[in-house]
């Protein structure tokens, strides 16, 4: 985990979120106290648990984004899940679990890429010289009758000169001069899948299933015929799986989903049910699923294929609109869990020409240099970004208010001729002003009802 103080997380945040202020210190206070936890006594250290934080906003003003360059800034295991996905126990769909599950394998690819990078060095050398065992004789040579490093003997045929050429062919290969020829090479092939178990809800135990069976049954062998380049980059994920310790990689990722983890739950209204629709049975099953998810975040133990996780200080933030519910139809339980509350601010027109500047990954950003690859030299002056910002309000004001997802359909919709016929004209500079934005959306302003339905 990187040490950044709050105010150093929220600057960090400001560089991709526009507004929300008291949510990026809200969530700026909690990363820092993961920090700070580690910091103290052992026997206080275990007795510190997270704030669990409530994101209430409508879609569209930054929630989900909060969270996730929050993981980013971390180096954590981060994982979005849907509440509305999850069924009770006893019914068929998933069960809350299968998200941490779902983390733990995102915290072992994390830890196996860091992994393989730090032993990539090793591996390209072993991977080189089994490459050349490929190409010298007694291995499977490169056509190499016309390979510069062979020379006729004196009874006309091809034979390789001894001592040098292996050197020669290694700085033959350095030099690219060899990447297009052909070589074949043995690689192994994932076994046949098991079809048991595969039902809808049982997805998690048909994978841990296939796992386990995979390590008992033998890996089947094939040879297959590729260039030297691409065999080359088998060869060298084979040796760098060879050289990763796996117990290791499972042992970092436990650690790191346990201290370190993240679970953003999106749509946490959707499992609200007031007293007065208790009745129904839907609303039934909504509150079984919170109650599953009641000892996930109070602190329990899941049973993984990597072994059992911890939950009692991954920090779980949830989000949600709640336009048709509030945070006290939660279950009391579960509010209790969640000690922590931000709401969120709509979004407007100010924020719309705020993110459409100022952000790194602003969408003018990103389309221009979309255009640029293929030679399109793209502008936006000032007074398009205003009139993007304030059709996106008006859009956003007469239908459903999506925020600042709205701008995407308006610039997709205002570029799409533009996208479509770059390849054309390279070379060309573009200039987008309000008047281009007004000709491109004259339709749409004329005729509410279509514009309702596309944008």
């Amino acid at each position: 985990m990187q040490i950044l103080t709050p105010r150093e997380i929220v600057s960090e945040l400001d560089r991709y979120i526009i507004g929300q202020d008291d949510a990026k210190r809200m969530v700026a206070i909690a990363m820092r106290n993961r920090w700070r936890r580690q910091q103290v006594t052992p026997e206080l250290r275990d007795e510190i648990a997270p704030k669990n934080i409530i994101m209430i906003g409508p879609t569209g003003v930054g929630k989900t984004e909060i969270a996730r360059r929050l993981a980013n800034l971390a180096g954590a295991p981060f994982i979005k899940v849907e509440a509305s996905k999850f069924t009770e126990v006893g019914y068929v769909g998933r069960d809350v679990e299968s998200m941490i599950r779902d983390l733990m394998e995102i915290a072992i690819n994390l830890v196996h890429r860091e992994e393989a990078e730090r032993v990539r060095v090793k591996a390209e050398k072993h991977a080189e010289e089994r490459l050349l065992d490929l190409l010298l004789p007694g291995g499977q040579p490169a056509t190499p009758a016309t390979s510069p490093v062979y020379a006729a003997a004196p009874d006309g045929e091809l034979r390789p000169e001894t001592d040098s050429t292996r050197e020669k062919l290694r700085k033959l290969w350095r030099q690219g001069k060899l990447d297009d020829r052909q070589v074949e090479i043995e690689i192994s092939s994932a076994n046949p899948g098991i079809g048991v178990m595969a039902m809808p809800g049982m997805e998690d135990m048909e994978m841990q299933l296939r796992d386990v069976m995979g390590r008992f049954l033998p890996q089947q062998k094939k040879t297959k015929r590729m260039n030297v380049r691409e065999a080359y980059e088998v060869l060298l994920q084979e040796e760098s799986e060879k050289l990763i310790d796996r117990d290791r990689v499972s042992e970092i990722a436990r650690e790191r989903v346990e201290q370190g983890g993240i679970v953003f739950i999106d749509e946490i209204d959707k499992v609200c049910s007031s007293a007065a629709k208790q009745s129904n049975s839907a609303d039934v099953s909504r509150e079984g699923v919170q109650r599953d998810l009641l000892p996930i975040v109070e602190g329990s133990v899941v049973n993984t294929k990597y072994g059992m996780i911890h939950t009692d200080h991954i920090l779980f933030i949830a989000a949600g609109a709640f336009h048709l519910s509030k945070p006290s139809d939660l279950i009391p339980e579960l509010q209790g869990r969640f000690p922590l509350r931000v709401e969120l601010q709509s979004l407007g027109r100010k924020e719309f020409v705020r993110i459409l500047k100022e952000p790194r990954n602003a969408l003018t950003v990103q389309y221009k240099a979309l255009l640029e690859t293929e030679g399109l030299n793209l502008e936006f002056t000032d007074d398009a970004i205003e009139e993007f910002a304030t059709f996106a309000q008006r859009i956003n004001e007469e239908t459903e208010n999506i925020g600042a997802r709205r701008l995407y359909t308006i610039l997709e919709r205002v570029l799409q001729d533009l996208s479509f016929d770059a390849p054309d004209r390279s070379g060309q500079k573009v200039v987008v002003d309000s008047d281009y934005v007004k000709q491109h959306l004259e339709d749409l302003v004329e005729d509410r009802d279509l514009s309702r339905y596309i944008l």
